[in-house]
């Protein structure tokens, strides 16, 4: 029996606080939030009114990548990637480390996450990981927030200003792409595993050959071996990081933790699929993808082309050069259809010095499509000496960097867990919205999943509020920077100009920095704008909070300030600060 949570213990409070800003920084400490993330845009009216669109009309009748498809373009036209600074604030290290200190040795977390110490992947910090984010203008204890967005937030971003569209970073991306395929899709969240690296965040797909969404993106098995750019930067957290968690409807698993609540059925069924999608056989049409995607291989060889009874030779890459302009690939019959487009003046009458005829490396395969890596490996090494290939040591790490290629090995957690067994929260695609929010409510006292899913979803009339006021007076700084140089009064002022309409419906509420960003927000949502402003600046403040219906009334030092809301909802609160970092006394 999990049971409700017990707030007095201030390791489950700030938990469940986590579950309304979830940073990047409190999904890495608390894994089990991710799901419950999930789970929350699925509770949302939000997707379920997409399959109203005329753009997923008879979406059901069609192919498993018929569908993700269809959902990723409608992704990509109305989300787009937003990782900037301002959106969600600043915080420093050592506020974080205070915070976390007593879950999570910080010595293991420098390892872990790029902001505080990770290097995993040299492509970020070669480039300076800190000036690629915009960090480099502030101290180096300062650090983003980098909260991920429920998808009333990503929708809400087209009302930020510079913005059209919806936004989110990448964890809200993975969790959208999941619950779109859930509830557009109809694939069981059983399905479904959400990976997340130290720079980034995926999801695996466990559908016939698999797939992994990326950012708004998919990925094919097929697409995984292309070699373009855009696949290489999916391949690069898989190739070069950890997979720090894989979170699944079961549970979690987390390579710090040494407990782990996803089913162990689960997990290996997902380790073998995953392995399975990474690895492919060598074969010429995989070479030439290799070949695309490492561009200083291409140099080592030449193409021969016989051309008005004449041998003619080109370089490699002026070939890929060619296929990129006109989006077409390197095959055999794009090549017969794009020799007579070529000028004659690109190529050459006489073999290139110090290059591999493409044509010997076809022919290696002879009579079989596939070979071993051992036989390829010897035979590339023969044609290299043959044809004194400069720099033979870039030469051999390309070879390794081609075995790297058609199989990566991924990072994952180890197995060496103690395995906790959970229930399962039982969500099918067969379900309603109703269903699974009746589903959710009535698994919340013995499944921790369901309990946290309401919070994420912030289910007011349902959920103690003390985590969120606590999430909204402690984590919020872009409002009270925003308000910065303001009087109480002017601010008050300043938020009666806002719409008075909540990114959320019914009575679920947004928090301070969301009311901010997007400039709208219901009454409530207003005042706990002006409280978090007011104990930001009086650390002695004792403020009342009375909701009664449509009235709203906020009084500090005998001053009343009043807004409107269009919620139902009945509710006395008193606010104060805890403790020089803790705020939020609610009563």
């Amino acid at each position: 029996m999990q049971g409700y949570p017990n707030f007095s213990d201030e390791r489950v409070l700030e938990k469940y606080s986590s579950a309304f800003t979830l940073s990047d920084m409190e999904v890495f400490v608390f894994p089990e939030l991710l799901y419950p993330l999930v789970i929350a845009n699925i509770m949302s009216p939000i997707i379920w009114a997409w399959l109203d669109d005329p753009w997923f009309n008879g979406i059901t009748r069609k192919s498993f990548i018929y569908k993700v498809n269809r959902i990723k373009q409608y992704i990509m036209d109305h989300f787009i990637f937003n990782l900037d600074l301002e959106t969600w604030g600043l915080t420093e290290k050592g506020v974080e480390i205070d915070r976390f200190s007593d879950f999570i040795d910080m010595n293991i977390l420098t390892q872990s996450n790029a902001l505080f110490g990770y290097e995993g992947d040299k492509y970020y910090f070669d480039m300076d990981i800190r000036r690629h984010f915009g960090l480099d203008k502030y101290t180096t204890d300062t650090i983003p927030y980098w909260k991920t967005e429920t998808i009333e937030a990503m929708r809400a971003f087209k009302y930020k200003p510079g913005f059209t569209t919806g936004a989110g970073e990448c964890v809200s991306l993975s969790a959208l792409y999941a619950a779109a395929l859930f509830i557009i899709g109809k694939i069981p969240l059983e399905n479904i595993f959400l990976m997340a690296t130290p720079l980034h965040s995926q999801n695996f797909i466990d559908i016939e050959d698999g797939l992994l969404t990326n950012n708004r993106r998919i990925v094919t098995r097929n697409m995984w071996f292309n070699g373009t750019e855009i696949t290489g930067k999916a391949r690069r957290a898989m190739e070069k990081e950890k997979v720090t968690i894989i979170s699944h409807l079961s549970g979690y698993i987390h390579h710090i933790y040494d407990t782990a609540t996803i089913q162990q059925e689960s997990f290996t069924r997902f380790t073998g699929k995953l392995k399975q999608y990474l690895k492919t056989e060598l074969s010429v049409p995989v070479f030439i993808n290799f070949l695309r995607s490492c561009k200083s291989f291409q140099s080592c060889f030449q193409f021969r082309q016989l051309i008005d009874g004449k041998m003619l030779y080109i370089e490699t890459e002026k070939i890929f050069k060619i296929e990129h302009s006109l989006h077409q690939s390197f095959t055999d019959q794009f090549m017969k259809d794009l020799i007579p487009n070529i000028p004659v003046s690109e190529f050459s009458t006489m073999p290139l010095k110090n290059r591999i005829l493409f044509q010997d490396v076809k022919n290696s395969f002879a009579k079989k499509k596939i070979i071993s890596n051992h036989e390829f490996q010897i035979r590339l090494r023969a044609l290299s000496v043959e044809a004194i290939v400069p720099n033979p040591e870039m030469f051999e790490n390309h070879i390794e960097e081609l075995f790297i290629f058609i199989q990566v090995e991924p990072k994952l957690p180890f197995t060496n867990k103690v395995f906790i067994s959970t229930d399962l929260l039982d969500i099918n695609t067969s379900q309603s919205r109703e269903d699974i929010l009746e589903k959710v409510l009535k698994n919340a006292g013995i499944n921790e999943v369901a309990n946290l899913s309401l919070y994420a979803y912030r289910y007011m009339d349902k959920i103690n509020w003390k985590p969120f006021i606590k999430a909204a007076l402690e984590r919020n700084p872009v409002s009270i920077l925003g308000l910065t140089g303001k009087t109480i009064s002017e601010a008050s002022e300043l938020l009666s100009q806002f719409s008075n309409e909540s990114i959320y419906d019914s009575n679920r509420l947004s928090l301070p920095d969301e009311v901010w960003n997007f400039q709208r927000g219901d009454g409530i949502e207003k005042a706990i704008l002006l409280a978090n402003f007011i104990l930001s600046t009086d650390k002695k403040a004792d403020l009342n909070l009375t909701i009664e219906y449509s009235h709203v009334t906020l009084e500090y030092n005998n001053k009343s300030f009043y807004f409107t809301s269009n919620k139902s909802i009945r509710k006395n609160l008193k606010l104060s600060y805890c403790g020089q970092e803790h705020l939020c006394k609610v009563d």
